[in-house]
């Protein structure tokens, strides 16, 4: 298993490259190099949805986050397609949001530590607020809701990072997938804020870079925060087990 799990990242990654070398190029040069980036932008999510599956199929948490990389798949398609889909891909990574949120409340209070989630608002109505002329009127409502959707599983993240036990019977590795999570959640704040601005206010140099970068990273530490990570950790209770059989 642990094997396949670094085969499968190993491949994440490469897709990763692949769909941001992709997205770069073809908008250098018109597009020649649009095949790359459609083969590899929804594979990369497809194989962290196997990674999640493989790994934690049978918990709540990982259920719901296998979930949400569904539609973020169905996102990530939206929004390469030609044509406006934009709207399409937002409410599918709505859902995304909203499946990590159920999956970040399972072990942990919702809105735990309030002055985390005052943060966040505030970083929501910023957003916004920077956003709303330079939208069209009509996706003024969905991107509103969106961010305020993305503030909270950012802010839900990282309460329940700070919340989670620093030792549990397990030893460390239910705080450490925690915090995984809690970065993701940052990282896709990050991410969609980048692709907001580039798409309906700024000119951003580099964008599919930042963007897709943040994105990717938030995604795979997501997928990570469903199982144990502490691999030292995992190997020392190993021994442990171990010369307790001999």
């Amino acid at each position: 298993m642990a094997n396949d799990n670094r085969h499968l990242q190993r491949a994440f990654f490469l897709c990763a490259i692949g769909a941001i070398a992709g997205a770069l190029l073809a908008s250098d040069r018109q597009g020649v190099w649009q095949w790359l980036h459609y083969l590899t932008k929804p594979t990369a999510t497809a194989l962290l949805f196997v990674l999640v599956v493989r790994n934690a199929a049978t918990t709540t948490y990982g259920r719901a986050i296998a979930a949400g990389l569904v539609f973020a798949l169905a996102g990530d398609v939206f929004l390469m397609l030609p044509g406006d889909f934009f709207l399409f891909g937002l409410i599918c990574f709505l859902l995304t949001h909203c499946a990590y949120i159920y999956a970040l409340t399972r072990d942990a209070r919702v809105g735990g530590q309030w002055p985390i989630f005052a943060g966040f608002a505030m970083v929501a109505l910023v957003m916004v607020a920077g956003l709303w002329n330079a939208v069209p009127a009509g996706m003024r409502p969905p991107v509103a809701v969106y961010a305020a959707a993305l503030a909270f599983m950012a802010a839900q993240a990282m309460s329940r990072a700070s919340e989670m036990p620093k030792r549990t019977s397990a030893g460390t590795s239910a705080a450490a997938t925690a915090r995984l999570a809690a970065i993701g959640g940052v990282l896709f704040l990050i991410s969609d804020t980048i692709l907001a601005y580039g798409r309906f206010r700024w000119v951003i140099p580099g964008q599919s870079l930042w963007v897709l970068g943040t994105y990717y990273i938030a995604q795979w530490l997501f997928a990570r925060s469903t199982y144990a990570v502490d691999d030292a950790e995992t190997r020392s209770e190993d021994r442990v087990t171990n010369r307790q059989a001999v």
